[in-house]
């Protein structure tokens, strides 16, 4: 269930994530306070083991703090029971992987129909918005196809439909064009940006790409864990 009494998206509060590592604890990420505003594109950039990835899993509820208070759509996910966050997650994130992280034996439209089985959603309407949300990618055509039988930039439109098809508040990415070559990288930003004034989601990624980070509205530099800088544009 989303609260409707937030502003933001996400809000983090001093949260910090420690790991064990044999007998040497690592802090990942120390004292992090940021918010996000709805239907923003937002990236977190910073070096490799900046925290970057440690941090969009947090956002989306795949990892918890070791301190502080994570706030996603106005929910504090802190005190939610394990099974509560993964139905949460669930219902409100959608996920993008560099990899694009498809079932190999599932078509195009299997693949984008799966998170609504898990959902329950019954068949008839389970196909209309599958098949809706591979049409406003451009593969309506390829629906039944395989993903080693396309190119990597239609399989990360498979895995954009496949983010979006539950109508998240929030979709996480991180690294999403680093296996694209720069056109494809181009018309998939493009694409995201299409999708996110259309349908008034909010976007977080992670990324090195100087192409996604010019189309940032917010961005989040990060290094050794610690939050450095916000810049925001206007909205």
């Amino acid at each position: 269930m989303v609260s409707q009494g937030s502003s933001s998206v996400v809000s983090l509060s001093r949260v910090s994530k420690t790991y064990r590592v044999g007998t040497t604890d690592v802090r990942a990420l120390d004292q992090i306070t940021l918010s996000i505003p709805a239907n923003r594109f937002s990236i977190v950039i910073g070096a490799s083991g900046s925290g970057k990835t440690t941090l969009l899993n947090l956002i989306g509820c795949i990892d918890a703090p070791t301190d502080g208070v994570v706030e996603i759509c106005g929910n504090n996910v802190t005190e939610l029971s394990d099974d509560a966050l993964a139905d949460f997650r669930a219902r409100n994130i959608g996920f993008i992987f560099q990899n694009f992280s498809l079932v190999a034996v599932l078509t195009a439209y299997e693949n984008v129909e799966y998170p609504l089985i898990l959902l329950g959603m019954s068949a008839s309407p389970r196909r209309l918005r599958a098949m809706a949300l591979l049409e406003a990618v451009g593969l309506a055509e390829h629906a039944h196809r395989f993903p080693n039988e396309l190119s990597g930039g239609q399989k990360q439109r498979v895995a954009i439909a496949r983010a979006l098809v539950k109508r998240p508040v929030l979709v996480l990415a991180d690294e999403p064009t680093a296996n694209l070559d720069s056109g494809t990288g181009a018309s998939i930003i493009a694409l995201m940006r299409q999708i996110q004034a259309d349908l008034k989601t909010t976007f977080i990624f992670a990324s090195h790409d100087a192409q996604l980070i010019s189309h940032a509205d917010e961005i989040f530099a990060i290094r050794d864990g610690t939050l450095l800088e916000h810049r925001a544009e206007a909205q």
